[in-house]
């Protein structure tokens, strides 16, 4: 039985900061830009105010200029007249029985308040050595994919880099990742020294190369070691196949890369990952060969959702390893995820096994993801259907408040 948890009132509907844009996602130097415009500051002076106010930001996570105790009065002030420090509201957060947690966040643009607000999923993975985090990049989807329950919902907009980051910043609040921050009490975040996110993997709603310069930046500053400071080798970026944008994601941001791969024929891929109709398979493979960086210690991971009959046969395995030849790859085989009105069903346990033995034998480390959070729908390919039906819950609760 999963566990819906009662928020926090201030938490859940922190005030944000009205029409005052946020400082959260901008990079060093636009920061030192819009500070500068703002009258706090010049030259070198605002180049250390920028600091000052990263290093509060990401490193521990206030949302109060007030916190930012080395930073006089009267400029607190002027900085909390000009911008916000906006994070999204909560409007769930569910805990499955295997210690995935779901968020349901909640997003205004402060620039167009009456526009109504967008909400996404989000969604952490304890594990006994690690925390992933799996962040939405877009609301909604474009790409049909026709096994996902993310690709039945029509997209809305992409996500700022604060909306990105915002994220990441809120799930480290609830986490009590910042310092100062207390863990959950419930046992199933990991304790002691270890960060609750150790990972990042851009696998959330959204294809994050159609929001390409917007992710660009959110990870750059997830990967700044006076930020964030995660590790590019720990933020990983999952694309349905956007082409174009393979080489930069390797040269520009330096993360790892997973494909969405699903299908080695190109008219089955057709159908599961329609992308595959602008972007055949031999165009993707050979963006996966000359990915920069790629090597042995930084291979391409290959998601492979099994199919029961339609992608999983022994041909199917010998012919993914032919495909692969030559690239430095770890094939993740995931169990499908069942969702209400899907078309499809998940391969036995016996048939994924032999499939991996297959791909085991020719050399390839071929993992079975172990579904989670499936009873809280945050498994992968999942993230849809509680949203909506919280969100209309959620506006008539606000109504009635």
């Amino acid at each position: 039985m999963s566990i819906a948890l009662n928020l926090d009132h201030a938490v859940a509907r922190r005030p944000n900061s009205g029409s005052r844009p946020s400082l959260i996602g901008l990079s060093k130097s636009e920061l030192a830009t819009r500070l500068e415009e703002a009258g706090i500051g010049e030259g070198k002076q605002v180049r250390m105010r920028a600091s000052q106010l990263w290093n509060w930001m990401y490193v521990h996570g206030v949302t109060d200029f007030d916190q930012m105790t080395n930073i006089a009065k009267p400029t607190r002030q002027r900085l909390k007249d000009s911008f916000g420090l906006d994070r999204p509201e909560i409007a769930s957060e569910q805990v499955s029985v295997d210690g995935t947690r779901k968020w349901l966040f909640r997003f205004r643009d402060p620039a167009q308040p009456n526009m109504p607000a967008v909400e996404v999923e989000t969604v952490y993975i304890p594990e006994s050595d690690r925390g992933t985090l799996c962040v939405s990049s877009q609301v909604g989807c474009s790409l049909t994919c026709t096994f996902c329950h993310t690709g039945t919902q029509k997209l809305v907009r992409n996500l700022t880099p604060g909306e990105i980051l915002g994220q990441v910043l809120m799930a480290r609040e609830r986490l009590g990742d910042f310092p100062g921050g207390e863990r959950p009490t419930d046992g199933l975040v990991p304790s002691g020294e270890t960060r609750a996110i150790t990972n990042i993997v851009m696998m959330g709603m959204g294809e994050p190369l159609y929001n390409y310069d917007n992710v660009k930046q959110a990870l750059l500053i997830a990967s700044d070691g006076d930020g964030l400071g995660l590790s590019k080798r720990r933020i990983t970026l999952s694309t349905s196949g956007v082409v174009p944008k393979i080489e930069p994601t390797g040269s520009e941001i330096g993360v790892m890369l997973a494909i969405s791969l699903h299908a080695v024929r190109d008219d089955l891929r057709d159908v599961l990952v329609p992308i595959n109709k602008k972007w055949p398979l031999k165009d993707l493979l050979q963006a996966c060969r000359d990915y920069p960086g790629l090597s042995n210690a930084r291979r391409i991971t290959f998601e492979y959702v099994m199919l029961d009959g339609i992608n999983d046969s022994d041909a199917d395995a010998r012919e993914l390893v032919r495909l692969l030849a030559g690239i430095p790859a770890k094939i993740n085989l995931i169990p499908f995820n069942p969702w209400p009105g899907s078309n499809y069903a998940c391969s036995s346990s016996e048939r994924i096994e032999r499939f991996a033995d297959i791909v085991n034998r020719a050399g390839y480390a071929s993992p079975v993801r172990t579904p989670r959070g499936r009873d809280i729908f945050a498994a992968c390919g999942q993230l849809k259907s509680e949203s909506e039906r919280l969100s209309r819950r959620e506006r008539e609760a606000l109504g009635a408040a």
